[in-house]
């Protein structure tokens, strides 16, 4: 994220212009301009949660309790009023964000999530809050530095698109993470991922310039390391939470493997579901309310990526022995499960061969998932389908065993609304 000092984002207009193959056949991939109609996205009236409280709050509907003696203070009052688990807490200590010039092995950025709002925070730093709009993704908002007895002023950042609209988002905004090491001040010098977001990477890829904690039981990480450059190599270090810096100027001591494997999972998801959805509204726009057939075969791709997705088609593998979860984020994060009358819920955690009980995501309960256009949720559904019958599943979506695949049509005939009136 960005701070927004009502300088304009030096974007300008995006498009995609990369190539891609359908039936054997080379197209030009949708252009899409988000700032520009249909989207336009600027001009639209947020519909985060961060918006819609701070909305019912000036029309006094509503009431928060902002304390503002302290950073954390102010911290845990936001985290409170947005239902947003303090155990859900990661740290990062890259200087790839906004606040770079305070972030490194010696002042790590907490992070902090719930499925629908991602607040960051470095000690001696701002408060920025990211909201998903149901629609049009990721709101972007930072908060003026805190001076004890005053709230501060809050405005949306624009210049977060520098890198929440780039490459890594497909040019819409979207979430992103990082993985690198990092020299001791922070700074970048190898990258081991960037552009890619999803429960697909390779834990060994992950976690670079990140602090990792509990039983995760992984042999090689890039977490908790960093490194000096010296006769051209680098000298890597071991940095662990806490080791360089007060770590009680942080809610936890902990980064744990839990929440930093369901946030991967969620920011996949998420870029996967509003890259879809301003797609498939620029192919309805362009073709006056109707999809031509080409953009009916471009809509069938993204279909098709999303059921593989959302299905945890490409999952990666966890450790032979598993890993074993925070208690306190196990039990914060099934505060809101949807649940069969026989205990079935997506949300039931495996953590030993997978991540899942039930290999379907939760976040298909989420408004951005609601609100995606019909027509596409529609032929998720028929993807999702094939792949959860119980014989003649296409090759690209069979992984699930039989008793898998009937336990999450049970799950989501019985919980999820909107299915088509054909689900069985």
């Amino acid at each position: 994220m960005a701070s927004s000092n009502h300088t304009l984002c030096c974007l300008g207009r995006l498009a995609l212009f990369g190539f891609a193959m359908i039936g054997g056949a080379v197209r030009a991939e949708v252009k899409v301009l988000f700032k520009e109609p249909p989207h336009s996205y600027l001009d639209r009236e947020p519909r985060d949660r961060f918006a819609t409280l701070m909305k019912k709050v000036e029309k006094g509907e509503a009431k928060v309790e902002i304390d503002t003696s302290s950073d954390r203070a102010f911290l845990i009052s936001f985290l409170k009023a947005l239902d947003v688990p303090i155990s859900s807490q990661l740290l990062v200590f890259s200087a790839t964000s906004l606040q770079s010039e305070i972030i490194n092995p010696r002042n790590a950025r907490a992070l902090y999530f719930n499925e629908d709002t991602y607040l960051g925070w470095v000690p001696g730093g701002r408060l920025e809050i990211i909201g998903m709009d149901p629609e049009y993704g990721p709101m972007f908002y930072v908060f003026d530095r805190l001076r004890p007895g005053r709230v501060p002023n809050v405005e949306k950042s624009q210049k977060c698109f520098n890198c929440h609209a780039g490459s890594a988002t497909k040019h819409v905004p979207g979430l992103i993470a990082e993985s690198v090491l990092v020299s001791p001040a922070g700074s970048s010098l190898e990258t081991f991922r960037r552009d890619v977001q999803g429960h697909q990477i390779p834990l060994e890829d992950r976690f670079g310039g990140w602090h990792l904690t509990g039983e995760h039981h992984l042999r090689n990480t890039h977490a908790n390391l960093c490194a000096r450059p010296q006769g051209g190599s680098n000298q890597v270090i071991k940095v662990m939470p806490g080791e360089n810096w007060d770590i009680n100027l942080h809610l936890l001591p902990t980064s744990d493997i839990l929440p930093h494997l369901i946030h991967e999972h969620q920011l996949g998801f998420e870029n996967r579901v509003f890259q879809a959805g301003y797609v498939v509204r620029q192919l309805l726009n362009d073709g006056k309310g109707r999809l031509t057939k080409e953009g009916e075969a471009e809509m069938e791709t993204l279909a098709k990526d999303l059921a593989r997705y959302i299905l945890f088609a490409d999952e990666a593998k966890l450790p032979p022995e598993g890993v074993v979860g925070d208690a306190g984020f196990v039990r914060d994060f099934a505060r809101n499960r949807v649940a069969l009358p026989n205990g079935a819920s997506l949300k039931d955690l495996d953590l030993r061969t997978h991540i899942f009980k039930y290999r379907c995501s939760y976040m298909l309960y989420t408004e951005s998932w609601q609100a995606l256009p019909q027509v596409l949720k529609d032929r998720v559904y028929y993807r999702m389908a094939e792949g959860l019958r119980d014989t003649d599943t296409p090759a690209d979506i069979s992984h699930l065993p039989v008793a898998e695949r009937r336990a999450i049509r049970a799950i989501l005939k019985d919980t999820l609304e909107g299915l088509p009136s054909w689900w069985r």
